[in-house]
């Protein structure tokens, strides 16, 4: 069975080249002016929608994207035989031995940066020039990128900024009294409504496809900054950046990724809301570049049996485990084994939701937090940081104590932490899961976890692990530490 895998609909990252005279548009040169607004979809003669008149109105405002990215072939790729240090290529070359890379042998004149070409899409938000697509669209490094228009016409552009976080970027083409795009309301969007995307998949201008959206606020692995549009609209390689259109000609999304087997379209796509993209537009045209608040916690998701072990009634919030050293998190007083609800009076129903709700905050910003804490509802307030990449510290192997079984009715054997570990894991003390079975084994424990707390207490050394254990009863949470995060595990004996 194959593997089914999350791609980004981009050339660049699937290999489609460009060539002269690959993508014909026979569409009309646009209108140096606004787009106005389009007319409700009417149906057919045969009762479907026709989408003839939002296309010819928004179409305009849709663009090609064609990056060229230079890099450098590592040596392998063009040493194919001694090279001029080398001291037999001076030997070979005065014994008249061919070489390879030699002039006038194979492989002379390949040593220079090769270009990888890719196509993409965009749209333009304003009448100067500034246009939205994908960041992987523009990828990284030295790249040359295209823009071109409906009525022909090709711009080079500036990449003015680029957010990896939400995959946006933003590019400056001059010109003027360009025609743009009118923004939508993602968030009233309808799950079941129809939605219309424009792009150039494979490298083909001007592609029209339509369908619904099938679902909303989609949480994909590793994307903690954008709930996502799911539709079943056909995006494929080249779609990347293009827009999302509703039935009235506005753009509630930006074609971003889609969930496949192949490569290919299989009926779902996922888009960036608007609203996402425009707040990151903002923040690079006034700042030049993006800025997130940091709360500085390590959070997880709730599920029935955390909730019910923290004493709420419902799975619901954001569960910290852990908490960094100096951060606004820290100063605010939170701890880990505390549930984050809300933020500035927003509900965070899952854990998700509080990533984006921090990062909407700019740094420097004071915001209060509803914190459930020994089963009752607490406020504090908290003076955000910025977000910034974070080391996590990794669990160190080899050369440790076996454990004993510390674990009692849990069923595990464990050792204390050495100083060492502590230090490199930045802890004051814990116990290392050497074996599991009944219960821990149930609950997900492993081999090499690090339990710092039982129910919040901490744990210092086996003595106090046991104690611990003996008084939690037969329904607890564990805070463990597994490689680089802290996560808390919930257990329930019998």
């Amino acid at each position: 069975m194959r593997k089914t895998i999350l791609v980004r609909a981009l050339a660049l990252g699937l290999g489609v080249a460009l060539s002269s005279g690959f993508a014909i548009s026979t569409a009309q040169a646009a209108p140096a002016a606004a787009i106005p607004a389009a007319q409700m979809v009417t149906p057919n003669r045969f009762g479907l929608p026709d989408f003839g008149d939002l296309v010819e109105q928004v179409g305009p405002a849709v663009v090609n994207i064609s990056v060229t990215q230079k890099q450098r072939p590592a040596p392998d790729e063009t040493a194919q035989g001694p090279q001029p240090d080398d001291p037999f290529y001076d030997f070979l070359r005065r014994f008249g031995v061919p070489v390879p890379g030699m002039p006038g042998q194979p492989g002379h004149g390949n040593r220079g940066p090769r270009a990888n070409r890719g196509v993409g899409s965009g749209f333009i938000v304003s009448s100067d020039g500034y246009v939205l697509t994908n960041a992987h669209v523009v990828g990284e490094g030295e790249s040359e990128v295209t823009v071109k228009l409906i009525d022909k016409r090709d711009f080079k552009a500036k990449v003015v900024g680029i957010d990896k976080r939400t995959d946006i970027a933003l590019l400056k083409i001059d010109a003027t009294d360009l025609p743009m795009v009118r923004t939508g309301d993602a968030e009233r969007a309808r799950v079941g409504e129809w939605v219309v995307a424009m792009g150039s998949p494979f490298g083909f201008d001007n592609t029209v496809t339509a369908g619904i959206i099938s679902a909303k606020a989609r949480r994909l692995p590793d994307e903690n900054y954008v709930p996502f549009l799911q539709t079943d609209v056909a995006i494929n390689p080249g779609n990347s950046g293009g827009p999302l259109f509703n039935l009235a000609g506005e753009v509630i999304g930006i074609n971003s990724q889609i969930y496949s087997r192949s490569g290919g379209f299989m009926g779902i796509s996922f888009a960036i809301p608007i609203d996402v993209a425009l707040k990151v537009k903002d923040q690079i045209v006034k700042y030049g570049r993006v800025q997130r608040g940091k709360l500085g916690v390590t959070i997880q998701g709730m599920d029935k049996e955390l909730a019910q072990s923290f004493g709420l009634t419902e799975p619901r919030g954001a569960l910290v485990a852990s908490v960094e050293a100096d951060s606004a998190g820290e100063k605010a007083g939170l701890k880990p084994g505390d549930v984050v609800l809300g933020v500035d009076g927003t509900k965070v129903g899952e854990s998700a939701d509080l990533p984006r709700l921090i990062g909407d905050k700019r740094p420097g910003t004071t915001v209060k937090l509803e914190v459930w804490r020994d089963g009752r509802s607490r406020t504090m307030s908290a003076t955000l940081g910025e977000m910034n990449p974070e080391t996590l510290a990794e669990l160190p192997n080899g050369g440790a104590p076996r454990g004993e079984d510390a674990g009692g009715k849990l069923g595990l054997a464990a050792r204390a932490l050495t100083g060492e570990e502590a230090a490199q894991l930045g802890v004051r003390g814990g116990v290392v899961v050497e074996r599991v079975n009944g219960p821990a084994a149930q609950a997900g424990l492993q081999q090499g976890d690090v339990i710092l707390a039982v129910n919040n207490q901490p744990v210092s050394n086996v003595q106090t692990f046991r104690q611990l254990l003996e008084k939690a009863g037969n329904r607890f949470a564990l805070l463990v530490q597994r490689g680089g995060a802290r996560i808390f595990v919930p257990v329930r004996i019998g």
